[in-house]
């Protein structure tokens, strides 16, 4: 079989079968990369693509491998999600840099942290002036939380007994001019009220729409492909359209 063809068809074979192991094992390997999981997923990465291109051994061997270390990740997660001590043994520990506002020397040199990184992490969170940190935490996963002393933490409308408005996640109707029928039931609107307001906005059908998201606020934001419009609109100022 000509050579081309057979790492294609490898190629098919070893994206398929880790896209399925790494669905498996979760997103955990990208929202909390730890330096154990970066070593587990390098490995996993390497033998799939020896498995697509090392035509010199057969695919069999490679693939056998790839599922070894799948499953050895899988024993490996539920092991760290039912046991502490195994878990604090493969992730390690968060570490406290900063305690009371003061740097713990001990711990940086303990964890091989430098104080330009300490520094580096902590212009991240916006913060250029460490007299304004209480604590800092080095996570398990390589990154820094930070908890600002009290006296420089921003006001919020709780503390000045301000009431303020509900903020929840928005619903999108109309997502690459394709009009999402359930989610205008869910908002108690209807097709009919939606592109009747389009037409409002010179905009003849849905096709045109790129995105148009609906707030908790009752805030409607239309996007068009041309990118010509840019409209956020309360739909309580909006005619009735029957």
């Amino acid at each position: 079989m000509n050579e081309t063809v057979v790492v294609l068809v490898r190629s098919i074979i070893a994206f398929l079968t880790l896209h399925i192991f790494t669905r498996l094992l979760g997103k955990q390997q990208v929202s909390q990369l730890t330096f154990f999981d970066y070593v587990l997923g390098i490995t996993i990465g390497s033998i799939a693509a020896t498995l697509t291109s090392d035509l010199s051994s057969r695919a069999w061997p490679h693939w056998v491998g790839l599922v070894s270390w799948t499953l050895m990740v899988i024993v490996f997660q539920w092991l760290t999600m039912h046991s502490r001590a195994v878990a604090k043994y493969i992730n390690g520990e968060p570490v406290v840099l900063i305690m009371n506002g003061k740097i713990m020397e001990g711990a940086l040199r303990k964890m091989r942290y430098t104080i330009d990184e300490l520094l580096g992490q902590l212009r991240h969170h916006q913060i250029f002036d460490l007299e304004i940190v209480e604590f800092a935490v080095l996570e398990t996963n390589g990154k820094i939380s930070v908890l600002k002393k009290s006296q420089y933490v921003p006001v919020t409308p709780n503390d000045l007994n301000i009431p303020s408005k509900y903020k929840g996640i928005s619903t999108e109707l109309i997502y690459d001019g394709v009009i999402i029928e359930e989610n205008l039931r869910k908002v108690n609107l209807d097709r009919a009220w939606l592109e009747g307001y389009l037409k409002s906005l010179n905009i003849r059908t849905p096709g045109e729409v790129f995105l148009a998201v609906l707030d908790t606020q009752g805030k409607l934001f239309v996007d068009k492909y041309a990118d010509r419009l840019q409209n956020k609109t309360d739909i309580s100022d909006l005619p009735d359209i029957t």
